[in-house]
């Protein structure tokens, strides 16, 4: 009977195994990543789930997982961000707006959000 190596490398999938009793166990590592992965982050890992879990599964076995949701969660942010101001110009939603008639810039604001949140859900999240 021959020994078995204590640790392997698999070309297919790219991981590095140990054996430990009868098996060999993925030498799998959690990133150094500290940031928060966010809404937008939570949304597109659930979306990952239903509907591309190889992907997911790819992801987390690569230790990818948290660093790519919170990449993606800040640049969602920033792309909200960005198509809010663009629509407020388009749209005069100004400052002279909020100190003049506060009621109506909080509903154009609201209003302004929810319809560029639909735009980078559609664009970045459920993609």
């Amino acid at each position: 009977m021959s020994e078995l190596k204590k640790h392997i490398y698999d070309e297919k999938n790219g991981l590095h195994y140990t054996l430990i009793g009868d098996y060999y166990i993925p030498d799998l590592k959690l990133p150094e990543e500290h940031r928060p992965i966010g809404k937008y982050g939570r949304m597109h890992r659930e979306y990952l789930r239903e509907v591309h879990p190889a992907r997911l599964q790819t992801l987390t076995l690569t230790g990818e997982l948290w660093t790519y949701l919170a990449d993606l969660n800040e640049q969602a942010q920033k792309r909200l961000d960005t198509i809010m101001e663009q629509m407020k110009a388009t749209e005069g939603v100004t400052e002279e707006l909020k100190r003049t008639c506060q009621m109506e810039w909080v509903q154009r604001c609201n209003n302004i959000h929810n319809r560029a949140e639909e735009i980078v859900l559609h664009e970045m999240i459920y993609s």
